[in-house]
């Protein structure tokens, strides 16, 4: 087993079906009952009340996007395509959702369990990717805030060695970050003279 990967136990969890009326569902509740999960079906739209649901299983086949109450590629949970028709457009729809796994019918009597691992282990992947993103950039973003502050300082300290000196001491005396006392800084500088703090530093 590759590292990382959790088996975990999925008993108490909660599917919903999103199909239209068919042997499908049938089938896909059977296996789903048998592994523990609570299953309940809609059609032809999610009720708000599915952004609390563990795992959403939905017809690829004849599927629309105001089927659910979020942006595509934006679930709250692992989303788990039901795939008829393999024509790209349909796939590619798919795809858009934000699907992490894949059920091929007509549903037979197996596949279900693994396909919730696989949905539930490339969704909380996907979420950790994403959180590690947004904190990339908002490390990029601060960096930039501190140049930024830098180079309007040093237009009043004369150099870059001044102008970082005068930032840190800034930060020290506020007792906050670099990227704070920077963003102070840019803001101080964007307020009509009249209104800036006395002693500040722009």
């Amino acid at each position: 087993m590759k590292r990382g990967v959790r088996i975990v136990d999925l008993g108490g969890a909660h599917a919903i079906i999103l199909h239209r009326p068919h042997p499908v569902v049938a089938a896909l509740s059977r296996q789903l009952l048998a592994v523990g999960l609570r299953v309940t079906t809609s059609w032809p739209t999610l009720e708000a009340e599915a952004l609390a649901a563990d795992f959403v299983f939905f017809d690829a086949d004849m599927g629309f996007d105001d089927q659910f109450p979020w942006q595509a590629g934006q679930a709250p949970m692992p989303l788990i395509a039901l795939i008829g028709s393999e024509a790209p457009g349909r796939i590619e729809w798919a795809l858009a959702t934000g699907a992490t796994a894949q059920i091929l019918k007509p549903v037979g009597d197996s596949g279900v369990y693994s396909a919730l691992l696989i949905a539930r282990n490339a969704f909380e992947a996907r979420r950790t990717l994403s959180a590690e993103v947004s904190d990339l950039r908002q490390k990029i973003g601060e960096r930039q805030t501190v140049v930024r502050a830098v180079v309007m300082l040093i237009e009043q300290t004369g150099s870059e060695a001044a102008a970082y000196s005068a930032l840190r001491s800034q930060a020290m005396d506020a007792r906050i970050s670099l990227e704070e006392a920077a963003a102070r800084v840019l803001e101080r500088a964007a307020l009509p003279r009249d209104r800036r703090p006395q002693g500040g530093s722009s």
